[in-house]
């Protein structure tokens, strides 16, 4: 491609990504689902069972959510435009407010409170184990993900969101334990994560050396 057209094409793209509606734009789009998923709970449209549909596309839509986050960085190095990460923020947030509605789901439509059989249900099911260390990784990632908290941890908050890297991975497998036979979601999620994560390796020099 023409270098002129390259040039042309990131300067559109930076006006997009720095226009005052891009962010509530993106905003309303990540709370669409939400939108749907409680239309269809009160107008009894999701099916036979409703509860094992919201929840389940509750946590579809965070893992969903947390791949576009770890997409931000990608789109920045392949486009050179770095304002993607200005998204990188929000769509992370919103990935842990839908792990928190698929949390809720289980706990108060699934289960009621019923916390001696919540408990066992984290020991004994290996999906409810995985979901519930994803959770648990997820969780200091928002309370961490003020500006005033990275300055606070400094260099600890870089090695600290880490996890965002390692949450996806045990959300795909807790996926993969609970539908057990449909396996192409699964799978699916996975080529892209592991795609996503090619980004991240650490180039080399020509001479095969680490990169400074």
């Amino acid at each position: 491609m023409d270098g002129g057209v390259v040039v042309e094409m990131n300067t559109r793209l930076r006006a997009v990504l720095g226009a005052r509606w891009c962010k509530p734009l993106v905003f309303l789009l990540c709370l669409w689902p939400l939108a749907y998923l409680l239309h269809g709970m009160f107008t009894d449209s999701l099916g036979a069972n409703p509860i094992e549909v919201f929840t389940r596309a509750s946590g579809e839509w965070a893992l969903r959510l947390l791949l576009f986050t770890l997409l931000m960085t990608p789109l920045r190095k392949l486009t050179g435009v770095s304002r993607w990460l200005q998204l990188r923020r929000m769509l992370g947030l919103f990935a842990f407010f839908y792990v928190i509605v698929h949390f809720m789901s289980y706990l108060w439509l699934d289960q009621f409170f019923d916390w001696p059989e919540i408990l066992a249900d984290i020991v004994k099911r290996p999906f409810i184990t995985a979901g519930m260390v994803a959770f648990l990784m997820l969780l200091p990632l928002a309370l961490t993900s003020t500006n005033r908290m990275m300055r606070r941890l400094g260099r600890n908050w870089k090695r600290l969101h880490r996890l965002a890297w390692v949450a996806p991975a045990v959300g795909i497998l807790h996926f993969f334990w609970l539908v057990k036979a449909d396996l192409f979601e699964p799978i699916l999620y996975t080529v892209i994560f592991l795609f996503l994560m090619l980004f991240r390796l650490p180039r080399r020099r020509a001479t095969g050396r680490p990169a400074a």
